[in-house]
């Protein structure tokens, strides 16, 4: 039995040795760079000398939206971030930020991973501290593939219920970011930057923030719309602060200049629009004006729920008035909620 043994493991070592560890065979679960949506622009545009650039988006003056100058930033280090994302599921400097990344070329699965990269791109460092959607095309890409899934239904009238698949549009093969040559530190929060209001100063510049997965048709068990506006949370911040005379008023959140985070001076909504928005979405599932982000308002006061909570808050504030139309986080004290409980819940 001795000699078995032994004659046992000297016969598997050469199998061991003839395979040997590959790093591809760790990164196997690596999403395809080719599908990767491309941020069809560079950092470091025109920079005005206070750490801001042009972004890729015109404001409705005309004028390029300011980015940090850093955004987009340096592919490489996206493509890592996104990378790790994928094969968590989830965004891992923001765990209740939820995504996927399929790679056939149906509508929703182009929308799925553009929605992954947007929301990797604004969680790079942590919650909501990333680059805006700004500072990317990927809002003009969210419009050419809706706009092609369109096109394709409206040519063929004769089918039953509109095709699920579409031919690419402004398909991303290209390779993601460009212009930075290291990883960053970004400045500010901006896991939202879109805008509120019928009439808003800047674009909207914010893609879905897919949310817990939760059924289409709403939450298993809906809360009342009276919990719903007792558990809300607060916006913590009001609109029209110091208004510097092109729109843009203080936000509640501070820039790493110690001076407030510029933000539309319509920004943050009046609370009557904010509990009415929050909870027709709440009641459906999902962002009712933008579908494919779905939210949860759990009851209890563990800190799952309360993060659910002010996920579901966050989304509604920032698809105010349709994908991306909206009020960035930065005009909320949201992110210090989140971390005062995340804070409580590991104490």
């Amino acid at each position: 039995m001795f000699l078995y043994k032994t004659f046992t493991v000297i016969c598997l070592i050469p199998i061991v040795t003839a395979f040997p560890f590959d790093s591809s065979l760790r990164r196997k679960r690596d999403v395809n760079p080719a599908l990767v949506p491309p941020f069809g622009w560079v950092a470091g545009i025109n920079p005005d000398g206070t750490g801001n650039c042009d972004g890729a988006v015109n404001g409705t003056d005309g004028k390029p939206i300011q980015v940090p100058c850093q955004c987009p930033p340096n592919s490489t280090f996206f493509l890592d971030t996104l990378n790790e994302n994928v094969a968590a599921g989830f965004v891992t400097t923001n765990p209740t930020v939820k995504l996927t990344f399929p790679t056939d070329n149906s509508t929703a699965s182009q929308l799925a991973r553009l929605n992954a990269a947007a929301v990797t791109l604004q969680n790079l460092e942590g919650p909501g501290v990333g680059c805006p959607i700004s500072s990317t095309t990927f809002t003009a890409q969210h419009k050419a593939i809706d706009a092609e899934t369109t096109n394709i239904t409206a040519i063929s009238p004769s089918v039953a219920s509109p095709s699920p698949t579409a031919t690419g549009g402004g398909a991303p093969v290209m390779t993601v970011g460009g212009g930075c040559p290291t990883p960053v530190t970004l400045t500010q929060p901006t896991t939202a930057t879109a805008l509120a209001g019928s009439s808003p100063p800047t674009a909207p510049l914010l893609l879905p923030t897919n949310t817990a997965p939760t059924s289409s048709s709403g939450n298993a068990t809906s809360p009342t719309d009276e919990q719903i506006a007792s558990l809300a949370p607060t916006l913590g911040w009001q609109s029209g602060i110091n208004p510097d005379g092109t729109g843009n008023c203080d936000g509640a959140v501070n820039g790493t200049n110690g001076k407030p985070i510029l933000i539309p001076c319509q920004c943050p909504p009046d609370q009557a629009h904010y509990i009415s928005n929050l909870t027709a979405n709440v009641l459906a599932g999902h962002v009712v004006l933008n579908p494919t982000v779905l939210l949860t308002f759990p009851t209890d006061n563990s800190t799952a729920s309360q993060n659910a909570r002010l996920n579901a808050a966050a989304v509604t504030i920032q698809n105010l008035n349709g994908p991306g139309k909206g009020c960035p986080i930065v005009s909320t004290n949201f992110s210090a909620q989140q971390k005062a409980i995340n804070a409580e819940g590991s104490g």
